[in-house]
């Protein structure tokens, strides 16, 4: 008990011994309540047996005051000096800047229409061809006799068709023949056209315009209807696909314009265009798909490329401080404007911190000027001079103790 009695006393004597050390003007408090400390000649000025002591200060500063006293009372008439900077205006979520793939904007993969043995390939990697252009052959010659087959037996089929209908014309052949007749051509027609389409899937072409690709097979190999031949893919343009954040999903939209730039070709950036939004946000990543089209005129791009892709938007604007005019006290941040020699206290929220400043949301417009330098001793209202300004009259350097 005794122990802690001892220690409380100690850390009592710590504080008052501080609070007399370091706080402006203690001294003379404790003088006020009838408190003398020996060894503080600050008190005796203060309540000195004669006016001559407390009329002097206007001759000598008070001791434990500092002479940039502000107008609050702790320095007389002096004002405290500060230093301001304007504020500016800046703008935050106008950019954005993405990592996309490229791909063809159209892509085939060709597969054989038919099995059987490969027996020539007609074009060679990277040949541009047409719409429709064969690309190769399988052997036909099965298909080839069982075409021909079909084209005599409709060939007999349309003869005896005819030559009913002219027997019944003369009432030589009865209404059942010439439904037999007809029945016969029609399935000689169509067993003709089934073994020309087997014959025509000996041939394989390509469904679009673009560039062929690395073969799979070579002549003489067997494909089957799941064989892969080669790819096709029209790469006159480039479709860019790429992530965006959710908060700018409202803003992108199709037709958007943006920039694009190869990894394969730095600094040469590309004009493009937004092509397609998805129409969902993805849950895992909180983004949103989208795909651009950009130009290959020139073929230089590829399928597969990876591509830095820029958007602007008009974004935001919140003003932006120096970051030394925020201040932080129990209900927040807050600064100090300045305006007509006196300070006004506006609290902030801050939005985003940069390296240049601080952009915040406050009742602040541009140009206005906020304390960044001399803020410790400010109060709202308080009187105060730029440090760049000469002092007024009220506000000369006090004579005698600078301290």
């Amino acid at each position: 008990m005794i122990r802690q009695l001892l220690v409380s006393l100690v850390i009592v004597g710590a504080a008052a011994a501080a609070y007399v050390l370091f706080v402006p003007g203690a001294p003379e408090t404790l003088a006020k309540i009838g408190i003398i400390l020996p060894m503080a000649p600050q008190a005796e000025a203060a309540t000195g047996p004669g006016p001559t002591a407390g009329a002097a200060g206007g001759q000598t500063a008070q001791a434990g005051q500092r002479p940039g006293g502000g107008a609050g009372g702790r320095g007389g008439n002096r004002a405290l000096v500060v230093v301001t900077a304007p504020v500016v205006m800046a703008t935050i979520n106008d950019k954005l800047t993405a990592i996309g793939e490229g791909a063809a904007t159209r892509s085939v993969t060709v597969i054989s229409p038919a099995s059987g043995t490969l027996a020539e390939l007609l074009v060679k990697p990277g040949d541009a061809v047409a719409a429709g252009a064969v690309i190769g052959h399988l052997d036909a010659d099965a298909e080839s006799i069982a075409a021909e087959r079909a084209a005599l037996a409709f060939t007999d089929a349309e003869t005896s068709l005819n030559r009913t209908n002219e027997l019944a014309k003369a009432n030589n052949a009865t209404t059942v023949q010439v439904a037999a007749a007809q029945l016969a051509y029609n399935n000689a027609r169509l067993e003709q056209q089934n073994a020309e389409l087997a014959l025509q899937k000996r041939t394989i072409t390509t469904p679009i315009a673009g560039t062929v690709g690395l073969f799979q097979v070579t002549a003489g190999n067997t494909v089957t209807t799941q064989t892969v031949v080669t790819t096709i893919e029209d790469t006159s343009e480039i479709r860019v696909s790429f992530w965006v954040p959710e908060r700018y999903a409202s803003a992108v939209a199709v037709g958007m314009p943006l920039t694009a730039t190869a990894v394969a070709l730095p600094g040469e950036n590309i004009a493009g265009e937004v092509s397609a939004v998805d129409n969902r946000i993805d849950t895992a990543s909180r983004t949103l798909k989208v795909e651009a089209e950009i130009p290959n005129g020139d073929g230089r791009l590829k399928p597969g490329m990876s591509f830095s892709v820029g958007l602007s938007f008009l974004g935001e604007q919140f003003p932006a401080v120096d970051p030394l005019a925020i201040q932080w006290s129990s209900a927040g941040s807050y600064l100090w404007k300045f305006a007509d020699g006196k300070v006004e206290r506006v609290p902030v929220q801050i939005i985003q911190r940069n390296s240049d400043g601080v952009m915040v949301k406050a009742e602040l417009q541009p140009g206005d000027q906020v304390v960044t330098q001399g803020v410790q001793q400010l109060t709202a209202g308080a009187t105060v001079r730029l440090l760049d300004e000469p002092a007024s009259e009220g506000g000369k350097p006090a004579q005698g103790n600078p301290s």
